[in-house]
Protein backbone atom coordinates (compact mmCIF):
# COMPACT_ATOMS: atom_id res chain seq x y z
CA UNK A 1 0.00 0.00 0.00
CA UNK A 2 1.48 3.72 -0.81
CA UNK A 3 2.21 5.77 1.91
CA UNK A 4 0.08 8.63 2.32
CA UNK A 5 0.93 11.55 0.31
CA UNK A 6 2.48 14.97 2.41
CA UNK A 7 0.91 17.66 3.37
CA UNK A 8 1.62 20.74 5.00
CA UNK A 9 0.92 20.76 9.08
CA UNK A 10 -1.33 23.66 8.62
CA UNK A 11 -3.48 21.78 5.77
CA UNK A 12 -3.56 18.37 7.89
CA UNK A 13 -4.61 19.98 11.19
CA UNK A 14 -7.46 22.05 9.25
CA UNK A 15 -9.10 19.06 7.49
CA UNK A 16 -8.51 16.68 10.91
CA UNK A 17 -10.28 20.08 13.43
CA UNK A 18 -13.18 19.83 10.58
CA UNK A 19 -13.86 16.44 10.99
CA UNK A 20 -13.07 16.61 14.17
CA UNK A 21 -16.19 19.13 14.89
CA UNK A 22 -18.13 19.07 12.06
CA UNK A 23 -18.79 15.02 12.87
CA UNK A 24 -18.75 15.95 16.07
CA UNK A 25 -21.72 18.34 16.02
CA UNK A 26 -24.11 16.55 13.48
CA UNK A 27 -25.51 14.44 16.59
CA UNK A 28 -26.71 18.06 17.83
CA UNK A 29 -27.80 18.93 14.52
CA UNK A 30 -29.47 15.59 14.29
CA UNK A 31 -31.37 16.58 17.70
CA UNK A 32 -32.34 19.53 16.71
CA UNK A 33 -33.65 18.22 13.53
CA UNK A 34 -36.13 15.74 14.39
CA UNK A 35 -37.37 18.26 16.57
CA UNK A 36 -39.75 19.45 14.23
CA UNK A 37 -38.86 17.14 10.90
CA UNK A 38 -40.00 13.34 10.19
CA UNK A 39 -37.07 11.37 11.20
CA UNK A 40 -36.26 9.48 8.43
CA UNK A 41 -37.79 11.21 5.31
CA UNK A 42 -35.70 13.83 6.52
CA UNK A 43 -32.67 11.78 6.68
CA UNK A 44 -33.00 10.56 3.41
CA UNK A 45 -33.48 14.25 1.59
CA UNK A 46 -30.00 14.61 3.74
CA UNK A 47 -28.55 11.96 1.50
CA UNK A 48 -29.50 12.06 -1.30
CA UNK A 49 -29.32 15.61 -1.85
CA UNK A 50 -25.71 15.33 -0.73
CA UNK A 51 -25.82 12.72 -3.16
CA UNK A 52 -27.23 14.42 -5.88
CA UNK A 53 -25.02 17.52 -5.30
CA UNK A 54 -21.40 15.19 -5.48
CA UNK A 55 -22.74 13.71 -8.95
CA UNK A 56 -23.35 17.24 -10.15
CA UNK A 57 -19.90 17.93 -9.16
CA UNK A 58 -18.13 14.87 -11.06
CA UNK A 59 -20.49 16.53 -14.31
CA UNK A 60 -19.23 19.41 -13.63
CA UNK A 61 -15.26 18.61 -13.75
CA UNK A 62 -16.05 16.06 -16.32
CA UNK A 63 -15.59 12.95 -14.65
CA UNK A 64 -17.27 9.42 -15.20
CA UNK A 65 -20.13 8.51 -13.34
CA UNK A 66 -19.41 4.92 -14.21
CA UNK A 67 -19.46 1.89 -12.33
CA UNK A 68 -20.49 -1.41 -12.80
CA UNK A 69 -23.10 -2.94 -11.57
CA UNK A 70 -21.37 -5.34 -8.99
CA UNK A 71 -19.46 -1.75 -8.05
CA UNK A 72 -23.00 -0.22 -7.87
CA UNK A 73 -24.47 -3.15 -5.63
CA UNK A 74 -21.27 -3.13 -3.25
CA UNK A 75 -21.71 0.52 -2.32
CA UNK A 76 -26.20 0.19 -2.02
CA UNK A 77 -25.31 -2.67 0.14
CA UNK A 78 -22.76 -0.34 2.14
CA UNK A 79 -24.91 2.68 1.87
CA UNK A 80 -28.07 0.72 3.55
CA UNK A 81 -25.85 -0.64 6.53
CA UNK A 82 -24.59 2.80 7.29
CA UNK A 83 -27.29 5.44 6.31
CA UNK A 84 -30.46 3.14 6.22
CA UNK A 85 -29.49 1.13 9.82
CA UNK A 86 -27.01 2.77 11.11
CA UNK A 87 -27.95 6.68 10.84
CA UNK A 88 -31.75 6.16 10.13
CA UNK A 89 -31.71 4.23 13.77
CA UNK A 90 -29.85 7.12 15.20
CA UNK A 91 -32.37 9.99 14.19
CA UNK A 92 -35.22 7.78 15.65
CA UNK A 93 -33.52 7.36 18.81
CA UNK A 94 -32.21 10.85 18.74
CA UNK A 95 -36.09 11.83 19.47
CA UNK A 96 -35.83 10.66 23.17
CA UNK A 97 -31.88 9.96 23.83
CA UNK A 98 -29.47 13.30 24.46
CA UNK A 99 -26.86 13.83 21.82
CA UNK A 100 -24.21 13.66 23.90
CA UNK A 101 -25.17 10.18 25.05
CA UNK A 102 -25.89 8.65 21.37
CA UNK A 103 -22.79 10.27 20.42
CA UNK A 104 -21.42 8.29 23.01
CA UNK A 105 -22.94 4.89 22.68
CA UNK A 106 -22.20 5.69 18.87
CA UNK A 107 -18.03 5.52 19.77
CA UNK A 108 -18.61 2.05 20.55
CA UNK A 109 -18.87 0.97 17.02
CA UNK A 110 -15.11 -0.39 16.75
CA UNK A 111 -15.46 -2.35 19.68
CA UNK A 112 -18.57 -4.20 17.37
CA UNK A 113 -15.95 -4.85 14.17
CA UNK A 114 -13.85 -6.67 16.82
CA UNK A 115 -16.68 -9.27 17.53
CA UNK A 116 -17.10 -9.45 13.99
CA UNK A 117 -13.87 -10.26 13.16
CA UNK A 118 -14.35 -13.19 15.70
CA UNK A 119 -17.66 -14.01 14.61
CA UNK A 120 -16.09 -15.03 11.09
CA UNK A 121 -13.23 -16.60 12.49
CA UNK A 122 -10.28 -13.95 12.30
CA UNK A 123 -8.11 -14.29 15.06
CA UNK A 124 -8.73 -11.78 17.69
CA UNK A 125 -6.03 -10.83 20.50
CA UNK A 126 -6.60 -11.24 23.85
CA UNK A 127 -5.92 -7.71 24.03
CA UNK A 128 -8.21 -6.58 21.99
CA UNK A 129 -11.15 -8.80 23.00
CA UNK A 130 -10.12 -6.88 26.59
CA UNK A 131 -10.41 -3.85 24.86
CA UNK A 132 -14.25 -4.82 23.72
CA UNK A 133 -15.23 -6.12 27.34
CA UNK A 134 -13.86 -2.58 28.87
CA UNK A 135 -15.76 -0.62 26.10
CA UNK A 136 -18.71 -2.71 26.79
CA UNK A 137 -18.50 -1.81 30.50
CA UNK A 138 -18.44 2.03 29.56
CA UNK A 139 -21.71 1.71 27.82
CA UNK A 140 -23.26 -0.33 30.68
CA UNK A 141 -22.02 2.41 32.74
CA UNK A 142 -23.24 5.04 30.74
CA UNK A 143 -27.36 3.70 29.79
CA UNK A 144 -28.06 1.48 32.42
CA UNK A 145 -27.99 4.12 35.52
CA UNK A 146 -30.22 6.42 33.30
CA UNK A 147 -32.58 3.20 32.13
CA UNK A 148 -32.97 2.30 35.58
CA UNK A 149 -33.65 5.73 36.88
CA UNK A 150 -35.97 6.82 33.81
CA UNK A 151 -33.68 9.63 32.45
CA UNK A 152 -33.22 7.65 29.57
CA UNK A 153 -35.67 6.30 27.21
CA UNK A 154 -35.15 2.49 27.12
CA UNK A 155 -36.77 1.77 24.11
CA UNK A 156 -34.39 5.03 22.10
CA UNK A 157 -31.49 3.01 23.93
CA UNK A 158 -32.43 -0.24 22.50
CA UNK A 159 -32.77 1.62 18.75
CA UNK A 160 -29.38 3.28 19.19
CA UNK A 161 -27.72 -0.29 19.97
CA UNK A 162 -29.26 -1.97 16.55
CA UNK A 163 -27.93 1.44 14.89
CA UNK A 164 -24.61 1.00 16.04
CA UNK A 165 -24.31 -2.69 15.27
CA UNK A 166 -25.48 -1.88 11.87
CA UNK A 167 -23.15 0.89 11.32
CA UNK A 168 -20.41 -1.62 12.43
CA UNK A 169 -21.53 -4.57 9.83
CA UNK A 170 -21.48 -1.95 7.09
CA UNK A 171 -18.16 -0.44 8.38
CA UNK A 172 -16.83 -4.10 8.47
CA UNK A 173 -18.04 -5.29 5.00
CA UNK A 174 -17.14 -2.16 3.00
CA UNK A 175 -14.06 -3.52 2.39
CA UNK A 176 -14.79 -6.66 1.84
CA UNK A 177 -17.06 -5.42 -1.31
CA UNK A 178 -16.10 -4.12 -4.75
CA UNK A 179 -16.88 -0.69 -5.33
CA UNK A 180 -15.59 2.14 -7.14
CA UNK A 181 -11.74 2.83 -7.05
CA UNK A 182 -12.82 6.75 -6.68
CA UNK A 183 -13.87 7.21 -3.00
CA UNK A 184 -16.01 10.28 -3.52
CA UNK A 185 -17.99 8.01 -5.98
CA UNK A 186 -19.10 5.17 -4.37
CA UNK A 187 -20.20 7.69 -1.08
CA UNK A 188 -22.47 9.21 -4.02
CA UNK A 189 -23.55 5.73 -4.32
CA UNK A 190 -23.96 4.84 -1.19
CA UNK A 191 -25.56 7.84 0.04
CA UNK A 192 -28.32 7.71 -2.67
CA UNK A 193 -29.08 3.88 -1.84
CA UNK A 194 -29.34 4.77 1.46
CA UNK A 195 -31.32 8.12 1.48
CA UNK A 196 -33.98 6.63 -1.29
CA UNK A 197 -34.21 3.78 1.20
CA UNK A 198 -35.15 6.35 3.74
CA UNK A 199 -37.38 8.24 2.43
CA UNK A 200 -39.37 4.25 1.34
CA UNK A 201 -39.35 3.68 5.14
CA UNK A 202 -39.93 7.06 5.92
CA UNK A 203 -43.44 6.87 3.53
CA UNK A 204 -44.22 3.21 5.20
CA UNK A 205 -44.14 4.48 8.68
CA UNK A 206 -46.98 7.14 7.48
CA UNK A 207 -44.62 10.26 7.65
CA UNK A 208 -45.45 11.34 4.60
CA UNK A 209 -48.81 11.36 5.42
CA UNK A 210 -48.58 13.48 8.51
CA UNK A 211 -46.41 16.17 6.65
CA UNK A 212 -47.36 19.68 8.52
CA UNK A 213 -44.96 22.24 6.46
CA UNK A 214 -46.33 24.83 8.52
CA UNK A 215 -45.31 23.14 11.66
CA UNK A 216 -41.04 22.73 10.59
CA UNK A 217 -38.87 25.28 12.74
CA UNK A 218 -36.61 26.97 11.04
CA UNK A 219 -33.72 25.94 13.32
CA UNK A 220 -35.09 22.24 12.50
CA UNK A 221 -34.60 23.31 8.43
CA UNK A 222 -30.93 25.01 9.22
CA UNK A 223 -29.73 21.73 11.14
CA UNK A 224 -30.86 19.84 8.27
CA UNK A 225 -29.43 22.57 5.55
CA UNK A 226 -25.88 21.79 7.93
CA UNK A 227 -26.01 17.97 7.95
CA UNK A 228 -26.15 18.25 4.11
CA UNK A 229 -23.93 20.70 3.37
CA UNK A 230 -21.19 20.38 6.66
CA UNK A 231 -22.08 16.51 8.04
CA UNK A 232 -22.26 15.20 4.39
CA UNK A 233 -20.25 16.79 1.73
CA UNK A 234 -17.68 19.22 3.54
CA UNK A 235 -16.51 16.78 6.49
CA UNK A 236 -16.61 13.56 4.35
CA UNK A 237 -14.51 15.77 1.74
CA UNK A 238 -11.72 16.41 4.52
CA UNK A 239 -11.82 12.30 5.59
CA UNK A 240 -11.69 11.55 2.26
CA UNK A 241 -8.29 13.79 1.42
CA UNK A 242 -6.60 13.37 4.92
CA UNK A 243 -6.92 9.05 4.60
CA UNK A 244 -4.98 10.17 1.42
CA UNK A 245 -2.36 11.94 2.85
CA UNK A 246 -2.15 11.14 6.91
CA UNK A 247 -1.19 8.00 8.78
CA UNK A 248 -4.54 5.83 9.52
CA UNK A 249 -3.56 6.29 12.82
CA UNK A 250 -3.85 9.52 13.48
CA UNK A 251 -6.94 10.07 10.81
CA UNK A 252 -9.06 7.21 13.49
CA UNK A 253 -8.84 9.25 16.31
CA UNK A 254 -11.67 11.07 15.14
CA UNK A 255 -13.67 8.07 16.63
CA UNK A 256 -13.17 9.01 20.49
CA UNK A 257 -12.97 12.88 19.96
CA UNK A 258 -16.20 13.34 17.95
CA UNK A 259 -18.53 11.68 21.01
CA UNK A 260 -16.20 14.66 23.41
CA UNK A 261 -17.31 17.49 20.92
CA UNK A 262 -21.03 16.01 20.93
CA UNK A 263 -21.13 16.20 24.80
CA UNK A 264 -19.95 19.76 25.10
CA UNK A 265 -22.05 21.08 22.59
CA UNK A 266 -25.63 19.34 23.82
CA UNK A 267 -24.98 20.10 27.18
CA UNK A 268 -23.70 23.84 25.76
CA UNK A 269 -27.28 24.67 23.25
CA UNK A 270 -29.29 22.02 24.55
CA UNK A 271 -28.81 21.85 28.48
CA UNK A 272 -28.28 18.45 28.25
CA UNK A 273 -26.93 17.09 31.59
CA UNK A 274 -23.37 16.17 32.32
CA UNK A 275 -24.16 13.00 35.25
CA UNK A 276 -21.08 11.98 36.85
CA UNK A 277 -22.33 8.41 35.25
CA UNK A 278 -22.21 10.40 31.61
CA UNK A 279 -18.53 11.53 32.76
CA UNK A 280 -17.38 7.90 33.92
CA UNK A 281 -18.78 5.34 30.57
CA UNK A 282 -17.60 8.63 28.69
CA UNK A 283 -13.99 7.93 30.04
CA UNK A 284 -14.21 4.18 29.66
CA UNK A 285 -15.52 3.83 26.28
CA UNK A 286 -13.29 6.86 24.60
CA UNK A 287 -10.42 4.58 26.56
CA UNK A 288 -11.23 1.48 25.08
CA UNK A 289 -11.38 3.11 21.54
CA UNK A 290 -8.41 4.61 21.67
CA UNK A 291 -6.54 1.10 23.26
CA UNK A 292 -8.38 -0.76 20.32
CA UNK A 293 -7.47 1.89 17.43
CA UNK A 294 -3.78 1.63 19.09
CA UNK A 295 -3.83 -1.90 19.29
CA UNK A 296 -5.03 -3.14 15.62
CA UNK A 297 -2.51 0.03 14.26
CA UNK A 298 0.55 -1.57 16.53
CA UNK A 299 -0.43 -5.39 15.09
CA UNK A 300 -0.68 -4.21 11.15
CA UNK A 301 2.53 -2.65 11.79
CA UNK A 302 4.05 -5.97 13.33
CA UNK A 303 2.97 -7.74 10.44
CA UNK A 304 4.12 -5.57 7.37
CA UNK A 305 7.94 -6.37 8.12
CA UNK A 306 6.82 -10.27 8.17
CA UNK A 307 5.06 -10.19 4.39
CA UNK A 308 8.23 -8.04 3.12
CA UNK A 309 10.47 -10.89 4.46
CA UNK A 310 7.89 -13.11 3.12
CA UNK A 311 8.24 -11.51 -0.38
CA UNK A 312 12.29 -11.33 -0.24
Amino acid sequence: MASPQRASGLTLWSALGTVYLVWGSTYLAIAFAVESLPPLLSAGIRFLTAGILICLWFVLRGLPLRATFREIAGSATVGLFLLLGGNGLVVLAERTVPSGVTALVVASVPLWIVVLRGIIGERVGRDLIAGVLLGLLGVAILVIPGGLNGTLDPYGLAILLGATISWAIGTFVSPRLRSPRIALLSTAYQMLAGGSALVVVGVLRGEAAHLDPASFSVRSLVALAYLVVFGSIVAFTAYTWLLQHAPVSLVATYAFVNPVVAVILGALFRGEPITPAIVAGAFVIVTAVAFILWRQQANRAASQPQVAAAAD
